[in-house]
């Protein structure tokens, strides 16, 4: 059974994301692990992105 609380909405819980154009690219929500965890509990470092002049993200 999927736990359906846990798992990252924003990825589905596969821990990656696509643009329009199909690049693909690891989830920034759930740092390519499919599930995010308590907000009140998880410390994760938060760093800026950058992006091209078409906005996809650099890695």
């Amino acid at each position: 059974m999927i736990d359906r609380e846990g798992t990252c909405r924003a990825c589905e819980g596969t821990g990656m994301l696509a643009d329009d154009e199909g690049w693909q690219y690891g989830c920034s929500v759930c740092h390519g692990s499919g599930f995010i965890q308590n907000t009140m509990t998880a410390q994760k470092e938060v760093r800026v992105l950058d992006v091209d002049h078409n906005n996809r993200l650099l890695d």
